[in-house]
């Protein structure tokens, strides 16, 4: 009987501490952690729930103004960035020659295995930054084809077609100057020696062919490229460049040997005033008095043969290089080019009125100069003063003598008053 009893005893306490367990359990928090204890539940609302993470499923809105760009540091944050070399740059970015080319439109030089006495600017691909008068700040080719293309080019073409449809009008209103033609009756007057007159051709066929050729190659592309088509003209433009090149230092020649024989009579004399005022008679019916070169004259002389000659005649020979001494590159060439062209156009605009006065301009000039002689009624007409110089004596109306005959036994061709 006792045995049965602690039986029982011990089947009992099996099972109480079983029982105890499992509510245990059912009480703990899921962690296993906290108090055992429970609380009754109750339903679950949305404002219980907490704010769902950002990007976190769904569809979020966001006003897009405080959207702001994800910035990451790379090398171009780096202090003295801009300042890098191109080997510094190709290790932080490889590939990136950003430097080089910012040193070569710069005008920096780079290396070369040729000499500076041959290749001066042969390290110099792109030359550095100028502003010549009239272009921007930038590259000096760029700067030099500013200048050419917007002031030289326009404004010189504005300038000879003013100069000529002027001589034009001229011609066609109040016709050649002058009553007495070559053939007028009198005595003849040698007016230019034959070297006088050898001079002054060889100047005036060399000044010819040196503003043909620069005309075409400064303008012909706008008046004769479209007649004659882009191959012809190219072939054209090589000649005349290549005899622009060769005729340049015979008009140096000519030009020097033209002011060394004239130089004397170009002097302001009597009556110079008289002839600016009237403007040579164009104000007026007849021709103001003059000595054997009126004023018109002179001023070509000093204005057109000095002033502009000695400006060409430099520019030129640098541009041939053929003055010693001087570094040939590009920017010497730019500038002497700019100040060859402006000086070119001018000369050719005097020149211009000049050869309307020498050939239709005024009757019996052309004959002078071709022939030497003039008649005493165009001398009297259009130089009286230097007539007078002639009939008191002073100027000798024969001054050359015939081939084969020697200068002693040419006398004095003296005219005498009519």
């Amino acid at each position: 009987m006792s045995r049965y009893l602690e039986a029982l005893a011990a089947a009992a306490l099996v099972l109480a501490l079983a029982g105890g367990a499992h509510a245990q359990s059912e009480s703990s928090s899921p962690g296993g952690g906290g108090s055992t204890t429970t609380t009754p539940s109750k339903p679950v609302t949305q404002e219980d729930l907490p704010p769902p993470a950002p990007g976190t499923g769904g569809i979020q809105g966001q006003n897009i103004f405080d959207v702001k760009p994800e910035v990451k540091r790379d090398a171009s944050s780096d202090p003295g960035y801009m300042q890098q070399n191109n080997g510094q740059r190709n290790a932080v970015q490889p590939h990136n020659n950003a430097p080089m080319w910012r040193g070569v439109q710069a005008g920096h030089e780079g290396y070369t295995s040729l000499p500076k006495s041959e290749a001066p600017e042969a390290g110099i691909l792109i030359q550095g930054p100028v502003k010549y008068p009239g272009s921007y700040y930038t590259t000096a080719g760029q700067a030099w084809r500013e200048v050419r293309n917007k002031y030289i080019v326009p404004y010189g073409a504005a300038l000879l077609g003013i100069v000529v449809l002027a001589l034009a009008i001229f011609y066609f209103t109040k016709g050649p100057v002058g009553e007495s033609g070559p053939d007028s009756p009198g005595r003849k007057i040698e007016r230019f020696t034959p070297f006088e007159r050898a001079a002054h051709w060889s100047n005036a066929i060399a000044f010819c062919c040196l503003a043909i050729s620069g005309i075409v190659m400064a303008w012909g592309k706008f008046f004769l490229q479209p007649v004659i088509g882009l191959t012809l003209f190219g072939y054209l433009t090589y000649v005349l460049k290549n005899l622009h090149n060769f005729m340049g230092p015979l008009f140096v020649v000519s030009l020097v040997i033209i002011f060394i024989t004239f130089v004397r009579d170009n002097f302001p004399q009597k009556g110079d005033l008289r002839w600016v005022f009237t403007l040579g008679g164009a104000i007026g019916k007849k021709d103001a008095p003059s000595h054997r070169f009126n004023a018109g004259e002179k001023g070509v002389f000093w204005i057109g043969v000095f002033a502009l000659g000695i400006i060409v005649v430099a520019s030129g020979l640098v541009m041939d290089r053929l003055v010693p001494n001087v570094d040939y590159v590009r920017g010497t060439m730019q500038v002497t080019h700019m100040v060859h062209a402006t000086a070119a156009t001018l000369m050719i605009a005097v020149f211009l009125g000049h050869i309307y006065m020498g050939t239709v301009g005024m009757r019996g000039a052309y004959t002078a100069m071709r022939r030497g002689y003039v008649t005493e009624s165009w001398a009297r007409e259009h130089h009286a003063y230097w007539l007078e110089d002639i009939e008191s004596g002073k100027v000798q109306a024969q001054r050359s003598h015939p081939p084969g005959t020697p200068p002693e036994a040419v006398p004095p061709r003296t005219v005498h008053p009519a």
